[in-house]
């Protein structure tokens, strides 16, 4: 059994037992999570366009990676995007201050856990969830590409469910960036040799990822991808508005 009282998270995910008050329970809590998500839409709503960076919460200042991630926040707050983390230390902290440095807007999206971390000192807007779904959420759909640095289970997840959300269509033209060519190589050569060998993920799937170790690099594909997305969508809403011209003639 865990030592500190249990998280809101922990409470929700525990089976049901034969205590009629744990289905109750269960049903009481979705106004808690709608509460979460209706906190994060209003603070988020005018963010403008953002980048989520994520990666170790482990890694300390003086690190390489940490470095990285300050750079790499720096470059894509001058280039005008605002930057999103989960608001605690190492990766995250790093790209909060990123942001800080280029004079952008720095977001964190803290989670309360059962051992402290507390929300890093270069954040302006903060939150604080006590649902892991409800902040990667967030972390997702204000953001327009995300870079993933060298992490854990956290990065992991947060890295495969946008894959996923990607793959299966329910988010569009939204790049992802692996920096760390040295951490993050051999899961590219695992997914090439084994899941798009056995024919789990197709070759495109692959294309998804873009590698790098350096900031620059990654900084400068997102800026890319992300303006041919513009100039692709401003295309389309000429062609309608043209349309429409045309059709009102006709009527």
């Amino acid at each position: 059994m865990p030592e500190h009282p249990p998280t809101l998270d922990e409470k929700l995910l525990a089976p049901p037992t034969a205590n009629k008050m744990d289905f109750q329970n269960d049903a009481w809590r979705v106004f808690r999570i709608m509460g979460e998500f209706v906190e994060g839409f209003e603070a988020l709503a005018e963010i403008g366009a953002a980048v989520t960076i994520f990666g170790s919460a482990r890694i300390k200042p003086e690190h390489e990676q940490y470095q990285q991630a300050v750079r790499v926040g720096e470059l894509l707050g001058r280039a005008g995007y605002t930057i999103i983390t989960g608001g605690g230390p190492g990766v995250m902290e790093a790209g909060n201050k990123g942001a800080r440095l280029a004079g952008a807007t720095s977001v964190g999206l803290n989670i309360h856990l059962p051992f402290e971390q507390h929300i890093n000192p270069y954040v302006d807007i903060s939150m604080e969830f006590h649902y892991f779904f409800a902040r990667k959420m967030m972390l997702v759909k204000y953001s327009q590409a995300i870079v993933a640095l060298p992490g854990g289970f956290g990065t992991l997840d947060e890295l495969f469910e946008s894959l996923t959300l990607i793959q299966t269509g329910k988010i569009h033209n939204y790049p992802v960036v692996l920096l760390g060519k040295a951490y993050w190589q051999g899961l590219v050569d695992w997914l090439r040799g084994t899941m798009l060998a056995e024919g789990k993920i197709a070759s495109a799937d692959l294309d998804l990822l873009f590698v790098t170790d350096s900031a620059e690099e990654a900084a400068q594909y997102i800026i890319t991808c992300l303006q041919d997305v513009s100039r692709l969508r401003g295309r389309e809403a000429q062609a309608v508005a043209v349309t429409q011209e045309v059709v009102g003639r006709k009527g």
